[in-house]
């Protein structure tokens, strides 16, 4: 789910809550309903071929939900799991939440332009992209670096 995650950027109850009924197996998509997104509006969420695989990898554990739990629906990424897994990572203060950052800082990185950043976020105000998809303190670096260039004598 944590590599899913990173791949759509989805927020944590989108994440939990994805059904089957919610695919687009012939684009390669889910649509999410407006009534699970958090600005209220349906939202698209292309797959990669990374989660193209995750996906394959969960067909026919569930009718309903995509990620499970021993024929459960998957409530919460927050628990035990996650937390073992931080640890043995050494990201003891990585939240689920920083996987949706890290996804934009990626997309930035990738070259992927604001309006597509904006609308894989999923995000109606510009602000918000702004605030997920920071730039890159190489990005930064280049960028002041230009101005050591430039005669302003």
């Amino acid at each position: 789910m944590v590599l899913f995650a990173l791949h759509t950027g989805l927020r944590e109850s989108e994440l939990t809550g994805l059904k089957w009924s919610e695919e687009n197996r012939n684009m390669a998509i889910f649509v999410l309903p407006g009534d699970r997104t958090k600005n209220g509006e349906d939202r698209i969420v292309p797959l990669n071929s990374i989660t193209s695989s995750i996906i394959e990898a969960q067909r026919g554990k569930h009718d309903e939900y995509v990620f499970t739990f021993k024929g459960e629906r998957v409530l919460r990424i927050n628990g035990h799991a996650w937390r073992k897994a931080r640890k043995r990572a050494n990201l003891c203060q990585c939240r689920v939440h920083d996987l949706r950052h890290t996804f934009g800082r990626r997309l930035r990185a990738a070259g992927v332009s604001f309006e597509n950043r904006q609308d894989l976020l999923g995000h109606k105000s510009s602000r918000i992209t702004d605030h997920y998809c920071k730039a890159e303190i190489e990005e930064l670096k280049n960028a002041v670096e230009k101005l050591s260039r430039v005669n302003l004598a």
